[in-house]
């Protein structure tokens, strides 16, 4: 792929968008390596190429910035995450709405880094179950009950915010 992606920016540099998605797949293997600063290097040059190509409002630069809030989480980066998700969060639900497949991806990925970021609180827990219970409302209603996003948000994500939050209660 990494000479795939030299030889579309030396032949083909006119195809900019042949050349983001290259580069949003070396991204993706680099990641799946273990090459996580190699791969956020790489996700945050599409993203800020997208942004620059088609505005913070396209739904290709909102997926662009949802690949680089997963790497900013699958890299430990929870404050960066949940800045990019800030700031992302109300333009998807303005462009693309609150029940999209994309702007949930958002708000799991909230959920998410609240629940895995080692210094997060017991409010932390708290706003990551409202969430979720948030979410399995428009899951159950979008994709049913039997949707393995809904079951996955029912039976992992809630569970973990219960448990988490059953830990800081035990604590008190």
């Amino acid at each position: 792929l990494e000479a795939n992606l030299a030889l579309s920016r030396r032949y083909w540099s006119h195809a900019k968008e042949a050349i983001l998605i290259a580069q949003s797949n070396v991204s993706t293997c680099l990641e799946e390596l273990g090459r996580l600063d190699e791969a956020l290097v790489l996700t945050r040059e599409v993203y800020t190429r997208r942004v620059a190509m088609f505005g913070v409002s396209n739904e290709d630069t909102l997926l662009s910035a949802l690949n680089l809030i997963i790497s900013y989480t699958r890299a430990l980066r929870f404050a960066e995450a949940k800045k990019m998700i800030l700031e992302q969060l109300p333009i998807a639900n303005r462009v693309l709405g609150k029940d999209h497949q994309m702007t949930l991806a958002f708000q799991r990925n909230i959920v998410i880094g609240l629940l895995r970021d080692e210094k997060s609180t017991r409010e932390d827990a708290l706003q990551a179950e409202k969430i979720v219970k948030d979410m399995l409302v428009r899951l159950r209603r979008v994709y049913g009950p039997t949707h393995p996003d809904t079951r996955l948000m029912e039976e992992h994500w809630l569970c973990q915010a219960q448990e988490k939050l059953a830990t800081y209660d035990s604590r008190a």
